[in-house]
Order: structure tokens, then sequence, then C-alpha cells
């Protein structure tokens, strides 16, 4: 499988109060998350890219701030007709 590799200070994890196997765990999920959010990957490609089940992707998402569903007004009405 292929892998990036991301060259980050040592200090980094210092920073945020997590050891470096924490933050680079938390920088997957945030980089799944970001690319979840612009409608890039699905969720469970999210998930997989994040390392983690899709419930449990889709649980951090709110964590995130981030909607696991993002419908515009036109999109939310038409789904409320199908009701």
């Amino acid at each position: 499988m292929p892998q990036l590799i991301i060259d980050y200070p040592n200090y980094f994890p210092d920073l945020l109060n997590q050891t470096p196997s924490e933050f680079e765990e938390d920088a997957r999920l945030q980089l799944a998350i970001r690319l979840f959010e612009q409608g890039r990957l699905s969720s469970g490609h999210a998930a997989q890219l994040a390392g983690i089940e899709r419930v449990n992707f889709l649980l951090n998402l709110s964590k995130s701030g981030v909607a696991m569903i993002d419908y515009d007004s036109a999109e939310l009405l038409e789904e409320l007709k199908n009701v």
C-alpha cells in the first residue's frame, strides 16, 4: 500500500499535548475529515484513510464541527418532499 510521509518538527506533538503516535493518528483523521468535508471522499473512504471504522469516523465529524449530511436549501426541500 502506498504511504504518505509528512515531516514535522519534533515539538509539534508537545504543542498539542499528544504523543507522537496520537499526533499522527489525529493528523490522518483531520486529513480524512477535510477531504470528506470537501466532498472529495465518501465517508467510507475517509474512514479507511483515517484507519478507523466508518461509524467512528461519522462520530468524529461532529466533534470536528463537520456535518454528516450537508444539504443546501434546495436539496433539503426536495428531501423533505419525500418524507
